[in-house]
């Protein structure tokens, strides 16, 4: 498909993002979705494709990765995952350390992968802003959907393994909790003497670790923070209420032994990498379960891979582990297509096949949830990136 003409892909099995139609057909125009569903009227001088009865979905969403950060095959000193020499790092900015000829990024294509989230490490309690990008390599600010998409914070094990060797805080979940709330605290008293100075027209210094963190306390991006156990995941909601930041859960892997509490909270979570062996013991309750569980409690939550964790091109395998655990089908989709791009706050512009949406499309040989089906088809912006 072109963008300067009007593309048609019919004969269908077609998911929008919102439901599923058995016959239908999807009109792109200007790498926008114009029309997806039956009873298509086709455009005059269109191109049309006869998909003659595969499977066609939004392109997948994964959000939350870390490709074009630690590139397999790479030395581990060129690891950009980490910055971890100070425990509370806002000011670092991941897109500055995307390198677009990761091989990931056309993995995650011929997985039908069109959209990522790609977030620091979780070495850090506070480890950086992390960024949206679409998959197709390019220069990255042509890849960028948003940035910064978020502020990257981590509870649990992680920070506390990797400081107390180093003799700094954390050497507790006590003192990851107090490295955020401080974090927070100062960032609340420069905000208010940063605007005190410009009411009063006088000099201020700029601070870009603190400017970082006033743009969570604002509002302006999501706290998202990285936890596995049950009360870590408490741990960070009762943070972000105390200081009223926006914030999402990464990883929940207990969530579902707690998950009516996270539905009273309207907690959204992103669940995963859950196709790995349980290497810590923060990952001992981990479970397919869990999606289920959340779903059935109306926690509102995606899958994702934490990539290189689990491989970008097996998030629809993902998606089908959690169908098997007792997921509804439709729900895995929306899991990795709709709910992902809601968990993100881009579902204006991706997610669905639905007029005004870019065209990210993943045309499948068979059941996306079915392990042995195969992206044939992914198109970025109505570009056809990648072909089986």
């Amino acid at each position: 498909m072109g963008e300067k003409k009007a593309a048609v892909l019919k004969g269908a099995r077609v998911f929008t993002g919102r439901k599923m139609f058995e016959h239908a057909s999807i009109v792109v125009e200007g790498g926008k979705i114009v029309y997806a569903g039956e009873d298509v009227s086709v455009p005059e001088g269109a191109a049309v494709t006869d998909l003659g009865g595969l499977t066609v979905t939004p392109g997948l969403i994964d959000a939350h990765a870390h490709m074009g950060l630690c590139s397999e095959g790479f030395p581990a000193e060129m690891d950009d995952t980490n910055d971890d020499v100070d425990p509370v790092a806002p000011q670092l900015r991941v897109l500055d350390a995307i390198y677009p000829d990761d091989q990931a990024f056309p993995e995650a294509l011929a997985g039908g992968v069109t959209c990522v989230q790609i977030l620091p490490g979780s070495a850090n309690v506070i480890g950086g802003q992390g960024a949206i990008v679409k998959t197709k390599p390019d220069v990255i600010e042509k890849m960028l959907v948003r940035s910064p998409s978020a502020m990257k914070a981590a509870l649990g094990e992680n920070p506390v393994r990797d400081y107390a060797s180093k003799n700094k805080l954390p050497h507790t979940r006590m003192g990851s909790a107090f490295l955020m709330r401080d974090a927070f605290v100062r960032a609340q008293n420069y905000g208010s003497k940063h605007m005190a100075a410009i009411r009063k027209d006088e000099p201020t210094e700029r601070d870009l670790s603190m400017e970082a963190l006033v743009m969570v306390l604002d509002g302006l991006i999501p706290f998202r923070v990285h936890c596995h156990r049950a009360d870590d995941i408490q741990t960070a909601v009762r943070i972000a209420e105390e200081f009223g930041v926006l914030y999402t859960i990464e990883h929940c892997t207990e969530g579902h032994l707690i998950a009516n509490w996270l539905a009273a909270k309207k907690v959204r979570a992103a669940v995963g990498p859950s196709l790995t062996s349980k290497v810590k013991i923060e990952l001992r309750n981990k479970t397919w379960d869990t999606p289920r569980k959340l779903w059935e409690a109306g926690v509102h939550f995606c899958i994702i891979t934490d990539h290189p964790v689990v491989p970008i091109e097996h998030l629809s395998v993902c998606a089908s582990l959690a169908v098997r655990a007792g997921l509804p089908p439709e729900e895995a989709l929306k899991a990795v297509t709709i709910y992902a791009a809601e968990h993100l706050d881009i579902q204006d512009r991706t997610g669905s096949l639905e007029p005004g949406k870019d065209a990210d499309i993943a045309v499948w040989d068979g059941d996306p949830l079915d392990s042995r089906s195969k992206a044939v088809l992914t198109f970025v912006d109505g570009e056809l990136v990648f072909e089986r």
